[in-house]
Formats: C-alpha cells, structure tokens, sequence
C-alpha cells in the first residue's frame, strides 16, 4: 500500500513521469482509472524514437493531456555505454519487450488497459502533430472514466 501512495503521489503532480516498471503501471492505471502507454525506444541511437520523444512526448500539448489521462512507462534499449540502465532496469523492458514487442519494432508505442490488452499501437514514427497523437488516445482514454 505503501508503495501504491508513493506511486499516486507522483501522478497527482501536475508533470508527467515515465514509469519503468509495468506492473507499478497497471496498480496506478487501476487505482486512477488510466489507460496505460508504453513506448519501446533506443533513446541514444534511433532517430524516429529521438524525433517521436522531441516532436510528441515531450510537446506541452501531449504532457498535459498525459498527465490527467495516462500513465507512461518507457522500455529503452540505449546501446552506448554512458547511458546503460541497470541490470533491474534491462529484466524489466526485456520481458516487457518479450510480451509486447517480440520483433523488436523501434519506435513501437502501445496503449493498454489496466489488464494489459492492446487498445492501440503505432509502429514507428506517427508522422502526425502532437494534437493528431492525442485525438487517437481520446476515446480510449475516456472510455475508462
């Protein structure tokens, strides 16, 4: 339970967070009623994912919307060394990546219910605006409320 406040705490904040673990994910998706996003990237090495996270994720149109309707967890595959995640880290977005994305699709972003079913998924770089993003995650992210 106490984990579960920890969590909370972070989603009641006005900023967005991107969660590494996908079973935290789906214990707040369950308690806020969120739909869950989950986007594989090679942040240090694949351009449509560096270009996906610069002109969509990180725009202050999608981070609004995500922050009162989504509840984010980014798999990374970097490959340079300075930017390796721990041991912990790797397990989780391999067995994420083994369930979600065995193709090893980069960019692959998916969104989910609370159970983990694919609502949605884009594979590869949403050659869209941020607003064009956001209206395909409307009706499932209301649907949930």
């Amino acid at each position: 339970m106490k984990l579960l406040t920890i969590v909370l705490f972070l989603f009641a904040s006005a900023s967005i967070t991107w969660l590494g673990d996908f079973s935290k994910a789906q214990i707040v998706a369950s308690a806020s009623h969120k739909v869950i996003m989950v986007n594989f990237s090679g942040s240090d090495w694949c351009g449509p994912c560096i270009r996906l996270r610069k002109e969509i994720l990180e725009s202050e149109k999608f981070k609004d919307f995500a922050a009162g309707n989504l509840v984010l967890v980014r798999a990374d595959f970097p490959r340079q060394k300075k930017n390796q995640l721990s041991k912990d880290q790797v397990k989780l977005n391999e067995a994420l990546a083994e369930k979600y994305n065995p193709e090893g699709k980069f960019p692959y972003t998916l969104l989910l219910d609370e159970q983990g079913k694919v609502l949605k998924e884009w594979d590869g770089y949403p050659d869209e605006t941020p607003e064009q993003f956001i209206n395909q995650i409307k009706p499932f992210a209301n649907a949930v409320h």
